[in-house]
């Protein structure tokens, strides 16, 4: 009864009309990033994090989280119409979503990926509004050692799912470390890293790294991408499917909204995975597997309700434990930190009508969401044809604007831009720069609670051990990194990621 007074708070603040313009402004953004490719969410939410500065809290989460599950939906419709995944969770769609519009049942395919994300994203919204207040009351039992242990875990998690190397996941995981622990030291008040630069005295704000080499980085990555010759299907009719199909769609979304829940709880899961693994399990336990490939239903239905239940389960540990589990929710930590707040079990406690009104406001999205993307889908495909050229210019404007507007200092626009050209260095040295994001994050929050353990334990580094918590995280790690060092995992790991950058 507890669930349903809480959401109940949840729709009254969520269906505020500034909430809900809010909502409609975040899903209509997320959807046109998610056509465009190259254009993803991080960059998105980086560029926008100043802006949000302006904006009550809840207005400010409910946008951004607009604009995160509303690029997976706007991925699919590129994936389906153009074989070109607008984001890296659509990439399994292709398989067998342009099969169908080559078949003529483009219709159906779009319609298929709408309703099964909008199931997946209706069931996703129960399951955080029962997980999450469980989850953060077990979290109040947590002690500095207990989280120093949950965010090792949670880095090395982040090191085996990111793209490419392992040895270079780590490598911009540390730089990440060092970049975050920048500035005066609390303990003894000595500067750190600053170069002799006074306004590095209170570290690097997070939103100018963020724009830098998502915002700035990501712009010249794709200017150097050039044009793409693209085979449109322009034949989308029939967007309502018949029982016959919904009867086809309803079980593989089922299967795909529950895989995608567990593995977007997980430090490290995300919509990636969790479509890849849809994916395969479908093809797995289906009677004629040959069908994959070439146009089945359940190759659409299953990834596209995947990806949008573990984007949505994904708020649960930042939410509970204050443990972002990927570049995105590293954003909504910053968002959440600009606003005075952290993220962690006290927030469902102390602003219980953010936690419950960024819930509720999911299903709402996602209702947006179908609305947006059926009877708009002319509209969303004619986007395609805006050459990159054309928006870059507003692009860098919008970044070199807002990462000023934060204190006013054109030091930091010097800053972001040269991150920008790191960002750029990056990705051409194949080292994906978001563990670099979530290394900054967490690196300041690990330093601290090292040192608060060990201050309360004298020195002894036993109590990582002896404290059950902390002791099960630890092991948890371990595990993770043994079966990371099997050949077969490690082989599969890079079919996975190969996979998902052609």
């Amino acid at each position: 009864m507890d669930v349903l007074s809480n959401l109940g708070l949840g729709f009254t603040v969520a269906l505020e009309p500034i909430n809900l313009m809010y909502a409609f402004l975040g899903v209509l953004l997320g959807t046109a990033i998610g056509v465009l490719p190259g254009l993803g969410p991080v960059a998105t939410i980086s560029i926008l994090l100043p802006v949000t500065f302006t904006l009550q809290p809840q207005s400010a989460i409910i946008m951004l989280a607009g604009i995160y599950y509303g690029a997976a939906y706007g991925g699919s419709t590129t994936a389906i119409l153009v074989n070109l995944p607008g984001e890296s969770s659509s990439v399994v769609t292709t398989l067998d979503g342009y099969q169908m519009a080559r078949q003529g049942k483009a219709g159906l395919a779009l319609a298929t990926a709408a309703l099964s994300s909008f199931m997946a994203g209706t069931i996703a919204t129960f399951i955080i509004a029962f997980a999450a207040p469980a989850l953060a009351e077990f979290a109040l039992d947590f002690g500095p050692a207990d989280y120093f242990s949950l965010m090792v875990f949670g880095l090395v998690a982040a090191v085996i799912l990111a793209h490419g190397s392992v040895v270079k996941a780590i490598g911009m995981i540390l730089v990440g470390i060092l970049l975050g622990t920048m500035g005066i030291d609390v303990n003894s008040s000595l500067p750190r890293f600053t170069f002799g630069v006074p306004q590095f005295g209170d570290g690097i704000d997070f939103a100018v790294i963020a724009m830098g080499i998502f915002g700035i980085g990501e712009t010249i990555s794709n200017l150097g991408r050039g044009a793409e010759a693209r085979e449109y299907v322009k034949d989308y009719k029939g967007l309502w499917p018949s029982p016959h199909d919904l009867k086809d769609i309803v079980k593989p979304a089922l299967r795909g909204t529950f895989l995608g829940a567990a593995l977007g709880i997980l430090p490290g899961g995300g919509p990636v995975l969790a479509s890849f693994s849809a994916y395969a399990l479908e093809k797995r336990i289906a009677a004629d597997p040959d069908r994959f490939g070439r146009g089945a239903i359940e190759g659409v239905a299953s990834p596209e309700a995947a990806n949008n239940s573990a984007s949505q389960t994904a708020f649960i540990p930042l939410l509970t434990l204050g443990l972002p589990a990927s570049p995105v929710m590293a954003l909504m930590v910053g968002a959440l930190m600009m606003h005075g707040l952290y993220a962690g079990p006290q927030l469902i406690a102390e602003k219980p009508e953010l936690f419950w009104g960024l819930v509720a406001s999911m299903w709402i999205g996602n209702l947006l969401l179908v609305v947006l993307n059926l009877p708009l889908v002319g509209f969303w495909a004619k986007l395609l044809t805006v050459p990159y050229r054309l928006l870059y210019p507003s692009i860098l404007l919008i970044c070199c604007i807002g990462v000023y507007s934060i204190r006013n200092d054109a030091l930091d626009v010097i800053v972001a831009s040269v991150f920008g050209l790191v960002g750029y260095v990056l990705t051409r040295l194949e080292c994906e720069p978001a563990p670099l994001l979530l290394g900054f994050i967490l690196g300041p929050l690990i330093e601290e609670n090292l040192r608060r353990a060990l201050l309360i334990s004298h020195g002894s580094p036993s109590v990582f051990v002896t404290r059950p918590i902390s002791a099960v995280f630890l092991a948890l790690t371990a595990v993770v990194i043994l079966i990371l060092l099997l050949p077969a995992i490690r082989a599969g790991r890079e079919k996975v990621f190969v996979e998902d950058a052609s």
